[in-house]
């Protein structure tokens, strides 16, 4: 392989990786799809490729779909609620409103419920703006079927996630002020800062002991919280404890980390108020190590 050829891959590794997260949800399947991508690129021949932007997107579509079909029973059989694998993104996503969404946790969730093909469907259409021609030899479908994929996987996302929150300024205050409240046990500032039919999701995945159902309402989730700075939390003690705000998936969230580990992250869904209705708690050591080795991703499309 020449340098040119080897350069040409690395300038679209991001964007490789950006397709693959939104189309698996994990981190480390994302990256094996584009070392998966790299050796195909590596064994085709590259003197045949027009366009290689579109040629290697098309090949981690679909080894990303190939790779979420066969996880699809692992994440049914899951214990508890499946969450995405948080990774760290940089201030660049914030500022992209499309960019931010698309990646966050609460889009991802949705996302999970599309079947593969409308799933990558809808991002390649919906985030990265490939016309509807250019997905189908992506995908290697029609065209037809292709558009009719695009049409219900977007009603199927409108009618799950709703297309206007608070701003992103108001999401940063109002997770500092959770932040504030939650590590000082400000139980009152709690309550006002979440919705009253607020959800938490936890996910433990088995490894640690989490909540197996959603939690839902603004007084128990409240008192989830506000215990934080009071109790044991696997096994470290609160002084041992260090919590800090970060960017997780596009948007302001929470890092908890014991001296030796990351513990959790913690990311948080708004309405248009600036009231946080959903909370999604991910505690599984496996889904951790993204964030973990402190990576920041660039995943703007």
């Amino acid at each position: 392989m020449s340098d040119q050829d080897q350069q040409v891959f690395d300038d679209h590794r991001g964007l490789l990786f950006s397709v693959a997260y939104r189309l698996l949800g994990t981190a480390a399947d994302a990256e094996d799809a584009v070392q998966d991508a790299w050796i195909k690129w590596s064994a085709d021949d590259r003197s045949q490729v027009a366009d290689p932007k579109a040629y290697l997107t098309r090949i981690v579509s679909n080894l990303a779909m190939e790779r979420l079909r066969s996880t699809r029973h692992k994440r049914e059989t899951y214990v508890g609620p499946w969450l995405p694998e948080p990774i760290l993104t940089g201030g660049d996503t914030a500022d992209d409103v499309m960019d931010a969404e698309s990646v966050s946790m609460a889009m991802l969730v949705v996302l999970e419920t599309l079947s593969p093909l409308e799933r990558a469907v809808f991002v390649l259409k919906e985030v990265f703006g490939f016309s509807h021609a250019e997905i189908a030899e992506a995908v290697e479908r029609s065209e037809a079927a292709v558009r009719q994929a695009a049409h219900r996987a977007r009603e199927h996302v409108r009618a799950r996630r709703p297309r206007f929150a608070a701003d992103r300024s108001r999401q940063r205050e109002v997770t500092e002020r959770f932040f504030a409240a939650a590590t000082g046990g400000d139980i009152n500032t709690l309550m006002e800062l979440l919705s009253p039919d607020v959800t938490l999701w936890t996910d433990g995945g088995g490894k640690v002991r989490q909540a197996l159902r959603p939690v839902v309402g603004a007084q128990t989730v409240a008192a989830w919280f506000g215990a934080i700075g009071t109790v044991t939390y696997q096994g470290v003690e609160p002084a041992d404890m260090n919590a800090e705000l970060v960017e997780i998936n596009g948007g302001p969230g929470l890092l908890f980390s014991a001296p030796d580990r990351v513990i959790a992250t913690v990311t948080f869904d708004f309405d248009t108020e600036g009231r946080i209705t959903a909370i999604h708690n991910v505690a599984n050591p496996d889904k951790l190590r993204a964030v973990a080795d402190g990576t920041r991703h660039d995943i703007g499309a």
